[in-house]
């Protein structure tokens, strides 16, 4: 191949790695914003989890409180938002239908059950066996959470699946924490949350005296019902093994929390996510064992490639040796990078010789000037003083040449030529001097 042609196909190679970076664009920035949910939430514990995670590698998350699930759908789907990642309960979205063309899963990340914690005071019209289902809570003040969130949404559909109206009921939509103390301090009669075991308010209201938990004795008939739900038991003693505190095994009815994220966020903070997502989910908690959680499933929004391909391969191999965005580049750009790199192999035969010739084009070009002053020294009326000025000039010029230390000698051969030209001249025009005596 020649020199030209090799040239040519680097070239080629560099135009293309460069429209394929514009293309792939391998380096995003390093900010991320999601939104959580209520302040002392699960999902408020959950996205704080990720802050160091993420900055351990540069990136910077924003955290934007919300009123819960519904809300975070809706900043997901707002283009004005910049809202790009965010928690959301499972079955919210089933009311409006999925958007596949915007959204999707980077996978489930914790159970989610319906917490019903009501005053022992309210059941007690209830006849010996108290409250064990849903419909027998007609007429009572029941607090659902924000509009906003996800629990009122699930809550409605519920009623109408026990043939109630929600309109017929007493709903109230305050805001969690607020709704709390309504329920403590008896100006409510229950409350509704979907919210992982470990939240705050989950925690003090299962240790909360006088107030208890509804045990859903019908968790497999709403697990049929609804695809989004399943059966869950809360273990005997889990909240409290000096006390056995909860005396036996209570079933629940639960959904699944998911980390969804907008279509158009950029694979390498996808990625990012997907990794540290099994660092903030993947120990042992009350409902679920080591390692349950993150699930690359989804049953409401197409899974990112980047989840599916880390639940089957793990990390990528880069990473064990490189750092995060340097592993990311190499990933994304090797498609790029390999027919470059097969280009440069060839270049790297031809491209010494070049530079050999590139430098030593330095010195032999002077060669042509003294050729045309040794053939002028010759002349019959030849201008000594003339020549012996250019001559003074080529020496000048060749004396500023910059060359690698392996050239020096071919600067010295043109230094030492010069010289013999100039001996020449000097014994040119000492003959003519003699002659004219």
């Amino acid at each position: 191949m020649s020199a030209w042609a090799s040239l040519s196909l680097v070239f080629a190679a560099l135009v293309s790695a460069w429209l394929a970076y514009r293309w792939l664009d391998p380096t995003p920035q390093r900010r991320i914003v999601m939104a959580s949910g209520p302040e002392h939430g699960a999902y408020d514990g959950f996205a704080r989890r990720y802050v160091p995670l993420l900055r351990a590698h540069g990136v910077e998350l924003q955290i934007v409180p919300t009123g819960g699930s519904a809300e975070n759908l809706r900043l997901l789907r707002d283009p004005a938002s910049s809202v790009q990642v965010a928690f959301v309960q499972g079955g919210v979205d089933a009311a409006t239908g999925h958007d596949e063309a915007t959204l999707q899963s980077l996978g489930t990340v914790a159970h989610e059950p319906l917490w019903v914690f009501y005053r022992e005071a309210s059941e007690r019209g209830l006849g010996a066996q108290g409250l064990t289902r849903i419909g027998q809570m007609a007429g009572w003040r029941l607090e659902v959470g924000p509009e906003g969130g996800g629990t009122a949404a699930l809550w409605r559909q519920l009623l109408l699946a026990n043939g109630i109206d929600p309109a017929s009921m007493n709903l109230q939509t305050r805001a969690t924490v607020f709704a709390v103390v309504e329920l403590v301090e008896g100006r409510a009669d229950a409350l509704a949350m979907v919210s992982a075991a470990d939240a705050p308010l989950v925690q003090y209201l299962l240790r909360a005296p006088g107030v208890k938990l509804l045990e859903f004795d019908q968790a497999r008939a709403y697990a049929r019902r609804f695809p989004f739900l399943h059966e869950l038991v809360l273990p005997r003693g889990v909240v409290d093994l000096a006390r056995d505190d909860p005396p036996r095994d209570l079933p629940l009815v639960a959904t699944t929390a998911s980390l969804v994220a907008r279509a158009d966020l950029h694979p390498a903070l996808v990625q990012l996510l997907v990794q540290a997502s099994h660092q903030a989910h993947g120990g042992a908690g009350w409902l679920n064992s080591p390692g349950e959680f993150p699930q690359a499933t989804s049953a409401e929004w197409p899974l990112a490639p980047e989840a599916e391909r880390y639940a089957r391969n793990g990390p990528p191999w880069l990473q064990r040796y490189l750092p995060f965005w340097l592993a990311n580049f190499v990933d994304r750009m090797w498609i790029v990078l390999l027919p470059l790199l097969a280009a440069i192999i060839p270049l790297s035969r031809v491209l010494p010789p070049l530079l050999a010739m590139r430098f030593r084009s330095r010195v032999y070009r002077w060669y042509a000037n003294l050729r045309e002053l040794e053939q002028a020294i010759e002349r019959q009326d030849a201008e000594f003083g003339r020549l012996h000025a250019e001559l003074d000039r080529i020496d000048t010029q060749i004396a500023r040449i910059g060359l690698p230390l392996a050239y020096t000698g071919e600067l010295y051969d043109l230094r030492s030529h010069v010289q013999l030209v100039r001996k020449r001249l000097l014994a040119r025009a000492a003959a003519r001097v003699d002659a004219g005596r």
